[in-house]
């Protein structure tokens, strides 16, 4: 969040004021750049990686009664809106410090502009990112996270009773969990073995259909239930400063609301975490200002779109005031009671969503996660592909992981990654600002 206000007052607010041109070259593909993947690509890519549990499971964890209430919502904006000079910042870096092998292949990302940015003497600082990176792949957001959503959804939709189960090892699992997570593990496989452009590839078509659909959904239960929005925008913003204690617990709301809020909108968006220039290395363009435009949308649509969407039809609905609901079951609840469609459409849409969500950033994460290691072990081809499979059975033993932990794993690998970020962000802000004042003063000379 420092980071985020730092470079938003540095940057004079371009994520409001350049918002328009950033929309307008996030679907104009540059010509004569050069890249592994279009503009547009590597933006779906990004989006694949942080459009999934986080915008619909992380968004009823933040918001639920016993965590940070509608207050948490606020806070998501607030993290979306620096955020997104935060995002910027990573996409500019990711261009400018990218190196090309002979082969044609890009390298890109923040171990790239820490060692070449800050020097040699970081480069320490690197190998931890790249470490950090690797683990949040493989215990994070990557995989457990992921697909233990998938199962979830899948369960509560088929067997919501858990009436079809078999022990496994001493616990209780249903066959809707089982099928569900070997299914999405063979198709995992089967994308990730081919690499970053069958992963773009099916991003490109996945993401921005199943964006679509979930904001339809979304969408529609607002405008059925406008006459309760007044008082759910009200009971947002009174919560998100309200210091009444929660269920009994001596920290006020507002404490447990920004810290719920932060954590899941950064999980959602993936903001200063260093995984979306990784992606925007590869993109087919030759201007960093230009890039960093086209990363920061994907905050916007992610957070300031998708996750608000999935926090007004919880809100809308009362569905975070229900005990006894945890993750998908509390958007499941406002989809089942703010739809006037049958419960059982609702739901089946829901989970729909959710799995592809899901799924694409399994893949998109992946990738991530091989980069990270392919400067580690300076490619080392053996290595990385023990990885790939390592990976893969992460998502395999996921579904068999309890809901709170897999939060938790997440979140600590999440701030372990993001430290280094963080103080690259901070040590190459001038080249950053210097670079984009040129950039728009050129833009305006043209005009």
């Amino acid at each position: 969040m420092a980071v985020g206000i730092f470079l938003t007052f540095r940057l004079r607010l371009l994520q409001i004021f350049h918002l328009p041109k950033a929309l307008k070259f996030m679907f104009q593909n540059e010509n004569g750049g050069k890249g592994e993947i279009s503009s547009f690509a590597a933006l779906c890519t990004a989006l694949s990686a942080t459009i999934g549990t986080g915008n619909i499971v992380g968004v009823a964890t933040a918001i639920g009664v016993l965590s940070g209430g509608p207050g948490a919502l606020l806070w998501m904006w607030i993290a979306a809106l620096l955020g997104m000079a935060t995002k910027y910042s990573e996409g500019f870096l990711a261009i400018k410090y990218r190196r090309m092998d002979a082969d044609g292949h890009v390298c890109g990302g923040p171990f790239y502009y820490i060692e070449y940015g800050m020097g040699k003497k970081w480069k320490w600082l690197a190998k931890g990112f790249a470490f950090f990176g690797a683990c949040v792949g493989l215990f994070g957001i990557g995989t457990f996270s992921q697909v233990n959503g998938i199962s979830s959804a899948v369960q509560a939709f088929f067997d919501p009773k858990k009436e079809h189960t078999v022990n496994i090892l001493g616990a209780d699992y249903t066959w809707a969990v089982i099928v569900s997570g070997l299914l999405i593990t063979i198709f995992a496989a089967l994308v990730i073995i081919g690499g970053i452009k069958r992963i773009s590839s099916v991003s490109q078509v996945v993401v921005p259909f199943m964006a679509v659909v979930y904001i339809v959904a979304c969408l529609s239960l607002i405008v059925i239930n406008i006459q309760r929005l007044p008082h759910a925008v009200a009971l947002i913003f009174e919560q998100a400063f309200s210091f009444k204690a929660v269920a009994g617990g001596s920290l006020p709301t507002i404490f447990i609301a920004i810290q719920k809020g932060v954590a899941r909108g950064i999980f959602s968006n993936e903001s200063g975490l260093g995984s979306a220039p990784i992606a925007a290395a590869a993109a087919q363009t030759k201007e960093p200002v230009r890039q960093g435009l086209v990363s920061m949308t994907g905050t916007f649509i992610d957070t300031i779109v998708i996750c608000t969407m999935t926090g007004l039809s919880i809100v809308l609905t009362g569905a975070w005031q229900v005990e006894g609901l945890e993750g998908v079951q509390v958007t499941t609840y406002a989809f089942q009671h703010g739809l006037p469609i049958p419960g059982q459409i609702s739901a089946f849409v829901l989970m729909i969503c959710l799995v592809f969500f899901a799924f694409t950033t399994i893949l998109g994460w992946d990738y991530y996660s091989e980069r990270c290691l392919e400067y580690l072990t300076n490619g080392h081809k053996k290595k990385i592909l023990t990885y790939r499979w390592l990976y893969i059975l992460a998502v395999f033993i996921g579904p068999y992981m309890t809901v709170s932990a897999v939060w938790t794993i997440a979140d600590i690998f999440n701030g372990l990654m993001a430290i280094p970020n963080m103080i690259a962000l901070f040590a190459l802000s001038g080249v950053i600002v210097k670079e984009t004042k040129a950039f728009f003063a050129a833009e305006k000379h043209k005009m």
